[in-house]
């Protein structure tokens, strides 16, 4: 996990979403206009919160989430997502 000069404000997380799948179980390779996106990722930032809302993700957290949740950004050439600790649907 790199290091990343980002720290996300309020009730924010920055994720970093899994790959997408290249292949079906049946090794049939999916092409990438079919490929849809992967609805978990891996928490590598947190903010610090304030005293009416505590964070309960950590970083280093595997979350699944909302289908079109966060809002996409590329950091030192690395696609992540930065969204709501609301759009987080759970923890695996």
């Amino acid at each position: 996990m790199t290091k990343l000069n980002i720290r996300p404000l309020g009730d924010r997380v920055v994720v970093e979403p899994a790959k997408a799948d290249e292949k079906t179980a049946s090794g049939i390779i999916i092409p990438d206009t079919a490929k849809e996106k992967p609805n978990q990722g891996t928490v590598v930032a947190v903010s610090e919160g304030d005293k009416d809302n505590i964070l309960t993700v950590k970083t280093g957290d595997k979350i699944l989430y909302g289908k079109y949740a966060g809002t996409e950004i590329e950091v030192q050439g690395n696609d992540y997502l930065i969204m709501s600790e609301a759009d987080i649907l759970a923890v695996i």
